[in-house]
């Protein structure tokens, strides 16, 4: 999910250091992207020049120090409550006391991961939905602990990037999740019955039911 909010940041004219810890990751990322933008110019949707833009604007690195002149940070790594939290403890000294620092977790406490943060008012959870450049809809959640004149700001940058946004309590699954539970769970049970496999179930729901991804897309 990382290379597409780097991609949706780098439409929108803002620089991007994309970071992981995984240089065969990093290839990666700049080849999907790289198709992505190629398909995109083939269909005349982006021009060439706004595609090596995009590209530019782009920096893949391994270097966590990169992020150092950020203004805003968007932790985008596996939900997993310790492996955010260690990667949070990274991430504060790195960057000035004026970085915004998210968590783009789809359904974690945003108070858990910003508590392990000496400065944890400038937390906040930053929800996006795949296929990022796609979807529109973005989460913002504030923390307990989140300094509330952080959001308007954060809020406009996501609107800016052509994101609707919507404010969250920080609650188990949030907004969205919360209400798709259900999705998932009658998905499975008519996979457990042997209605449909998989493959069925997903198609149908985005022939059919109007999604961009079926639920064990989603759940994968």
């Amino acid at each position: 999910m990382g290379t597409g909010i780097a991609q949706v940041a780098a439409t929108h004219g803002c620089t991007v250091n994309l970071i992981d810890s995984a240089p065969d990751a990093l290839d990666r990322s700049k080849f999907n992207l790289q198709s992505t933008l190629n398909r995109l110019v083939e269909k005349g949707k982006v021009s060439e020049v706004d595609s090596n833009n995009i590209l530019s604007k782009i920096k893949w690195s391994i270097e966590m120090e990169d992020i150092a002149s950020s203004e805003l940070v968007i932790e985008a790594v596996i939900e997993d409550m310790i492996v955010k939290q260690q990667l949070f403890t990274k991430i504060e000294p790195l960057v000035s006391n004026n970085c915004i620092i998210a968590t783009n977790t789809s359904s974690l406490s945003v108070f858990d991961i910003a508590s392990v943060c000496s400065n944890p008012s400038r937390v906040l959870g930053v929800h996006f939905f795949n296929p990022v450049p796609l979807m529109k809809l973005v989460e913002v959640i504030p923390a307990e602990q989140t300094d509330t004149t952080l959001i308007e700001g954060v809020k406009s940058t996501l609107i800016s990037w052509g994101k609707t946004v919507v404010t969250a309590k920080d609650t188990p699954g949030f907004i969205v999740n919360r209400v798709a539970r259900p999705y998932y769970g009658e998905a499975l049970r008519i996979y457990d019955e042997g209605i449909a496999d998989f493959a069925t179930i997903d198609w149908a729901m985005k022939k059919f039911g109007g999604f961009r991804m079926g639920p064990f897309e989603l759940m994968d």
